[in-house]
């Protein structure tokens, strides 16, 4: 199954569904909403926290060997912020625009 997140302001950014629930996560919505959104007032919050997230990952991989942004980590996952980056440009765009974000609809 995808999550997939929609906003008037940019493309959407699909998801496998285990990704977008730790993405959920992280925006502090429930997980296993099959819907949502995320309005025009939370999308300054919803930023700083899937930035936080992303920074935290990043500084958790630090002192490994660099890994191009496009292939897979040594141990075969996609990093947080390989998966977060997308999110983010669309949260930011969307906060640019007004535009609320939502998903499963």
């Amino acid at each position: 199954m995808l999550i997939i997140f929609k906003s008037a302001a940019s493309g959407n950014v699909i998801t496998l569904e285990q990704n977008g629930k730790e993405l959920l996560e992280v925006l502090g919505k429930d997980q296993d909403a099959q819907q949502g959104i995320i309005t025009v007032e939370q999308l300054p919050d919803a930023i700083s926290r899937v930035r936080q997230a992303i920074d935290a990952d990043v500084a958790a991989h630090a002192g490994q060997p660099p890994v191009d942004d496009t292939e897979q980590t040594p141990d075969g996952d996609i990093s947080f912020h390989q998966r977060g980056l997308p999110l983010l440009e669309l949260l930011e765009q969307s906060l640019a625009e007004r535009a609320p974000v939502t998903w499963g609809v």
